[in-house]
Order: C-alpha cells, then sequence, then structure tokens
C-alpha cells in the first residue's frame, strides 16, 4: 500500500491537503477486492456505533487488507478538530469515515499525505513554494529634518469569515453523505430518485463549490454504468 500514489485523489480544506475516505476506500477496493472493514458497537445492547468517554464520543473501525486486519480510533469531533458533547448520528457517521481513513493510512495508504493522529500534511514542496522570499527591511535614511506629523488612518475591520467558512464545511459534509449513499445505493432507482429529492441542493452546490459538484456527479455516472452492466 506504502507505493500506490494517491497524488491525483489530493484535495485541498483549510489550507490542507487530504485524501476523501470515498477515493481512499476505492484505492483500496482496487489494491485489494476482499478488503473489507467492521465498525466495533458499544452500549448495553450493542447497538452504539461509538463508546462513550466522558461526555464525549470514540469510534472504533477495523480494516483488513491483505487477510492483515488493523483496528484504529478516533474521537467524533468538530470542524475546528474539538471532540463534540452527545454528538448526532450524522457526527458519528462523519467520525466513522474519518476512521476508516486513517486505519487505511495504518496500512500503508497515503502515509505521504498523513501524520500524526489525524492531521493531513501539506503537499511535499508546496509550502516551501507558497512562502514568499523573505526581504530585507530598507534601511532607513539619515534624519536631515524632522518629518511632519502624518495622520494615521485606521485599519479597516476584520471581515468574519465564519460564516463563509461553515457554508463550506456544511457544503463539503452533504457531498461526502451523498457520495456515500450513492455507493451503497442498490438499484438505479434508488439512484434516480436520491438524485432527483436532493436537486435543488444539488444547483446549489454546482453554483457555488463546481468541484464538490463533480466529485458527486462523477460518482453518480460511475455507478450508473455499473447498474447498466448488471
Amino acid at each position: 500500500m506504502l507505493k500506490l500514489d494517491v497524488r491525483p485523489f489530493i484535495e485541498k480544506k483549510q489550507g490542507l491537503s487530504y485524501v476523501s475516505w470515498a477515493h481512499a476506500w476505492a484505492i483500496a477496493l482496487n489494491a485489494d477486492p476482499y478488503a473489507n472493514f467492521r465498525v466495533h458497537t458499544f452500549g448495553p445492547n450493542g447497538d452504539e456505533a461509538y463508546m462513550r468517554v466522558n461526555g464525549t464520543a470514540m469510534v472504533w473501525v477495523d480494516v483488513t487488507l491483505f487477510s492483515k486486519s488493523i483496528t484504529c480510533w478516533l474521537p467524533v469531533m468538530d470542524h475546528r478538530n474539538k471532540p463534540i458533547s452527545d454528538p448526532d448520528a450524522f457526527q458519528v457517521n462523519t467520525a466513522l469515515m474519518r476512521c476508516l481513513t486513517k486505519a487505511l493510512g495504518f496500512h500503508g495508504l497515503g502515509l505521504n499525505v498523513y501524520a500524526g493522529e489525524d492531521l493531513p500534511l501539506s503537499v511535499p514542496g508546496e509550502e516551501e513554494e507558497e512562502k514568499p522570499a523573505k526581504k530585507e527591511a530598507p534601511k532607513p535614511a539619515k534624519e536631515t529634518a524632522k518629518p511632519a506629523p502624518v495622520a494615521v488612518k485606521p485599519a479597516p475591520e476584520a471581515k468574519d469569515d465564519s460564516a463563509a467558512s461553515t457554508e463550506e464545511l456544511n457544503a463539503e459534509l452533504f457531498a461526502e453523505g451523498f457520495i456515500e449513499y450513492m455507493i451503497v445505493v442498490k438499484t438505479l432507482d434508488g439512484l434516480t430518485s436520491y438524485w432527483k429529492s436532493n436537486q435543488s441542493k444539488l444547483d446549489k452546490l454546482q453554483a457555488k463549490y463546481p468541484d464538490l459538484y463533480e466529485r458527486c456527479l462523477s460518482v453518480a455516472k460511475g455507478r450508473k454504468q455499473q447498474f447498466s452492466k448488471e
């Protein structure tokens, strides 16, 4: 798995590079058609997909590749990588997909873009290219006369981009969930119905985040071709 090149599947988010779980799992299945994963369940009835830890949650996933199984764990976190108290089903599902990708990293997949607990690395060389060259500050000229006072304009207020960041995050989460369902849907009718039921959201995605829309469209086309061959 270490030799597999994941660079064509690298995407950007908040200045970091990462490989989505859908692409990571597709690469794994292409390398080992018998690859599989298992989600650990907890709770009194064994029906909770996470372990309760001091008011927060931890998910566990086993990934088996080439008959070798590796177990991975990951807290259920928000977009700031902070643990979530009492997470909902969507947040747990997102953590499970991240945990799946991390377990694939333990198998060696994408280690060139993965480091630490679950923090993706910038692509080698990019950080150096993006950093502007340091310029030496010009030496002040010798003072010959006292300069006239200069009126200082107040600095413009910083724009609050939290709303834009939240909107982009929601768009990414929608795209990931949409792709996840398209991968597991059983029939062409189900695929078509799901696309139509989300048409308005997909139109907005196409208008504001065309790259995310193209990912959804690409997976939908691939699944449609699979159904047509069956």
